[in-house]
């Protein structure tokens, strides 16, 4: 039992489930509706009615002359709905997020509605082709098909996903209420800044707002991929996770055949006038040849002291030794011994 509570200690907490937004029959509904506004709105533009009418009538009336006061302050304002600051800013959000939850779905999320985003907008944008206000040529002309890139509104609609997904991704009602409304307002409020500064027309930001709305609520039907590549990337984690280790831990030595004793040769006595006899004895390790380097040196490490070349031994240091006795007589210069008769 005391094994079974340490290991319940040492496993990781497991993360929270957070359960992805299903398509329900109210959030299909709302889709088909929004889906149907923003065909209106296109339409409408294309058959140059009522709408264009008010696109000239809000641009003629020139709302950066009227309220110049506001101009600085909006100018910084609309960066809320530029793709490189949002993106980045809600991306460290959601990364720590993924971080805390051990879950790369939030990150994985906010990429595919980015992606959505740049797909289907932008196709519209360039098949479309409208002029902006400042660049119209003619009053009343809904400057469709002459090269512009301006509808629907990116940066409104950049604005509907970037923060909306803070919204959708909550994990509680009342977290997603008022990330619904913070992300409402923002959204809001950058489109209305890009009419007052006079880069878009009004029903570019309208269809703008469409857009956005169109790819968040499409997102569940994104979620089964979502959860098929948050898998593989785990997957792919663990293959790396466990070749590093193999190769961290590198190949094993190779181990020596005939593990046993095997049979060395060691030097039995040391005599000044004759070669030392040998004899075998069991020890671990190669067997050397006779002569070899190795041979002198398990010869010392068994011997009391070191051996000399030759069987000659070595005393101890500290020890005085007698000179050796010279049977060729006494050297030249040297005083000569008395000879004594035995």
């Amino acid at each position: 039992m005391r094994t079974d509570i340490f290991a319940r200690l040492d496993r990781e907490p497991e993360p929270p489930k957070i359960e992805a937004p299903r398509m329900s029959r109210h959030r299909i509904a709302l889709f088909g509706g929004t889906l149907a506004f923003y065909v209106a709105i296109v339409w409408a533009v294309l058959i140059t009615s009522w709408l264009v009418a008010l696109d000239w009538k809000v641009m003629l009336f020139r709302p950066y002359q009227q309220w110049p006061e506001l101009h600085a302050f909006l100018d910084y304002y609309v960066v809320l709905g530029q793709r490189g600051p949002t993106a980045v800013m809600v991306a460290c959000w959601l990364g720590w997020r993924s971080w805390r939850q051990h879950t790369l779905r939030p990150l994985l999320v906010l990429g595919t509605s980015l992606l959505l985003l740049n797909v289907t907008v932008g196709a519209v944008k360039l098949g479309l082709g409208r002029l902006g206000p400042h660049y119209a040529t003619q009053i009343g002309s809904a400057e469709m098909f002459a090269g512009g890139d301006i509808f629907p509104s990116g940066h409104t609609a950049n604005a509907v996903v970037t923060w909306g997904i803070l919204a959708y991704l909550a994990t509680t009602p009342r977290a997603r209420r008022y990330l619904s409304a913070v992300s409402a307002t923002v959204s809001l409020g950058v489109g209305l800044t890009t009419v007052y500064i006079g880069t878009h027309w009004l029903s570019d930001v309208l269809l703008g707002w469409a857009a956005g709305l169109l790819i968040l609520l499409a997102l569940p039907w994104f979620e089964p991929l979502i959860a098929r590549t948050e898998t593989w990337i785990f997957a792919m984690r663990e293959q790396g996770r466990e070749r590093w280790r193999e190769r961290r831990g590198g190949a094993r030595p190779a181990s020596v055949p005939g593990g046993g004793p095997q049979p060395v040769l060691l030097p039995q006595s040391m005599a000044a006038d004759g070669p030392a006899e040998a004899v075998t004895a069991s020890a671990p390790g190669p067997v050397l040849p006779a002569g070899h380097a190795g041979t002198a040196l398990r010869a010392r490490a068994h011997s009391g002291h070191p051996a000399r070349p030759g069987g000659m031994p070595v005393a101890p240091a500290g020890v005085r030794r007698p000179p050796p006795h010279n049977d060729r007589g006494p050297r030249a210069g040297s005083p000569a011994r008395p000879m004594t008769g035995g």
